[in-house]
């Protein structure tokens, strides 16, 4: 089972720029342990979250040909709490990306208030394992992974690249 961390993305310009969106629930029972009577979303689900925004980014500007995996966290600075009932913001920049290899830039964000600055390194798998053996298909981008993507429509918005011989 595959958790994902964002619910919908509400910009996204690619090769650029993708901004998801979380929203916080205590019916998500990891919020039931961290912390019991003080609930709040764990730090690293939120690297998680910025990692799957920004991965999702990535992988759409090589149009999903890469098998791209986190590879580095560079950056994790929190500066607030995140609570059942918020909606954070998850704003993921491409600052490079090169064939073996991407760097991006991210902030999260509760309305106006800076909740914590994230900046990963991912590997283009295919890339920089060259000799090793993986499946032949994309098990990193999924169809879960791209629905995030299908019907989302705004200026330099996505929309889902016609297969062949469909």
């Amino acid at each position: 089972m595959r958790w994902i961390w964002i619910d919908k993305f509400v910009e996204f310009h690619s090769g650029e720029r993708a901004v998801g969106v979380k929203n916080v629930t205590l019916a998500e029972e990891h919020l039931h342990d961290h912390f019991p009577g003080f609930p709040v979303m764990p730090e690293s689900l939120m690297i998680e979250a910025m990692a799957q925004t920004s991965g999702i980014l990535v992988g759409e500007a090589k149009k999903f040909e890469e098998k791209v995996i986190l590879a580095k966290v560079k950056k994790a600075v929190f500066f607030d709490y995140v609570k059942p009932g918020d909606t954070i913001e998850l704003d993921a920049r491409i600052e490079s990306i090169t064939s073996e290899a991407a760097s991006t830039s991210g902030r999260i964000t509760l309305g106006e208030r800076l909740i914590a600055e994230i900046d990963l390194m991912f590997s283009h798998l295919d890339q920089n394992l060259a000799g090793k053996e993986f499946p032949e298909e994309n098990f990193v981008f999924t169809d879960t992974f791209k629905s995030l993507l299908r019907g989302l429509v705004s200026d330099g918005g996505w929309r889902e690249p016609k297969s062949e011989g469909k």
